[in-house]
Formats: C-alpha cells, structure tokens, sequence
C-alpha cells in the first residue's frame, strides 16, 4: 500500500505553528494574569486551542485516507495542517468558532475532499471517518488528565477555566460527531455497511446534517439532556461545573459577566 507524500506536502504550515504560538502565549498570560482582562485570555486560548483541535482532527482523516488508498491528499495541502486548505474554510473554521461564542457547543464542520473510490475495502471507509472524532476524544482526556489526577491545586482560576472550557468543546464535538447523521463522521463510520439504495436516498441530506444537529439543540429537551450527558463525562473526571461555567463567562468577556468568577477564585 502506498503512502506518497512529499516532504513538501507534509511540512507543517506556518499557519498552524502560529495558531500554536498563540495559543501558548495567550495560556501563558492567562496563567500569569499578565493581561489585566482574564477573559480576554481565555478567549484566544480557547479559541486557538479550539481551531488547534479543528486541523488535528481533519488532519487526521487525511492521513488516515492517505494510508487507505488515496494517495492524492498530499498534493491537496490536508498533511501540512494549514486551516487555509480545507475544502470549505466558511464550514470548517468559522462556523464551528460561532457555535463555540454562541452555544458553548463543539461542533465541527466539514472540511477535507477525500476521493473515497480508491479506497477499498469498507473498515477502511469506517476507520477514514472514525479518525477525526478519536483526536477529539484523545484531546479531551488530554485535558481533563490534570482534573482527574487533582493536580491543580495552584493553577490559577481563569487558566484552570479556561482549560475545562476547552476540555467540554472536545467532549461536545466528539459526541455530536459520532452520531449516525448524514454529513457527519458518524454517518461516515456506518455509511459503508448500508445498502446503495439507501445511501442514494439520503445522500441530498448530508450538506444540512451539520445545521440540523445546532437546530434540534435548540429543542429545550434535547439541549438538556445532552449538556446532562457531558456534564456526567465531566463531573466523572474531576471537572466541577464553576469550572465550566467560569470558563465560558470569561470566554465571552464583551458580556462582562465574569466578576462572580473572579470573586469565587479569588476566595
């Protein structure tokens, strides 16, 4: 099997290494309080952080499509984790960053064009869409490691916030992106073990999968039953819900309703 790539086509993007640097900059002042306004940290640790994840997750199919069969993915730019690449920018980056500012919600979009007829053989289908939602889920226990190992009893509030806030997105998005819906990873993992007839029948539906998972979230039930499920996963490890909920007020500091936050650190 092959594996071309060129070492030009997997040089890792100065893109991403600056979304990187950022990230770490913006944790560092986060940590230190360097910033006088704490969310505003948080906001761009989360944010880097959370398009981080974004390119690891596609980058992740590509390489494992790569290594399935279709050797085409370096040539399309998907192995240098360079955002920019992706087949739509609007459904891959800045959508999912919206529905992180207005629900809390890790949602990510479609990105990477893989040319799935020279792959053969189904469980490499089923292990191309299972790859990105496994970075989502090996990103989160890399997260929530701190929390259920106790080891934060001097992290500052804010960073320590900032850090479960960004641990839930991963939770999120793992979740939603494992359900069987046409147009997300999930759908993608049984895909290959159902009929032609009813992949045909369902095909003119996956571009609005991704807008109907956010719809039916909006459904007071739905949405309470599933922040119940990641609040379980999170409380599982350690995680207390003041964290959570601090990190997403100082997120969201243009609100300015992080002062109860600050106090409850701070006491």
């Amino acid at each position: 099997m092959t594996t071309a790539a060129t070492r030009s086509e997997q040089r890792i993007s100065p893109i991403f290494i600056g979304l990187v640097a950022i990230m770490g900059v913006s944790g560092w002042a986060t940590w230190t309080g360097f910033s006088a306004n704490a969310g505003l940290g948080v906001f761009l640790f989360v944010v880097t952080g959370w398009v981080v994840t974004l390119c690891l997750h596609e980058y992740a199919h590509a390489r494992t499509a790569l290594h399935g069969g279709d050797i085409t993915i370096g040539a399309k730019g998907y192995l240098t984790l360079n955002p920019l690449k992706y087949t739509h920018a609007v459904l891959s980056i800045v959508l999912p960053v919206i529905f992180v500012i207005l629900g809390g919600i890790g949602l990510p979009g479609g990105a990477v064009f893989i040319e799935r007829g020279r792959i053969s053989g189904r469980w490499k289908h089923s292990l191309i869409s299972a790859a990105g939602p496994l970075v989502n889920v090996a990103c989160a226990l890399v997260l929530l490691a701190p929390f259920a190992l106790g080891a934060f009893d001097s992290v500052p509030g804010p960073f320590l916030s900032a850090l479960a806030f960004l641990a839930m997105l991963q939770v999120t998005a793992a979740i939603l992106n494992l359900l069987p819906v046409p147009g997300l990873d999930g759908y993608g993992i049984v895909e290959p073990w159902l009929s032609y007839s009813f992949r045909r029948q369902v095909e003119p539906f996956a571009q609005f999968g991704l807008l109907a998972v956010f719809g039916c979230l909006w459904i007071p039930e739905v949405n309470t039953a599933f922040f119940g499920l990641v609040d379980g996963i999170m409380r599982t490890f350690g995680v207390q819900d003041a964290f959570t909920i601090c990190g997403q007020e100082w997120f969201r500091f243009w609100q300015g309703d992080s002062q109860q936050c600050t106090d409850y650190f701070s006491g």
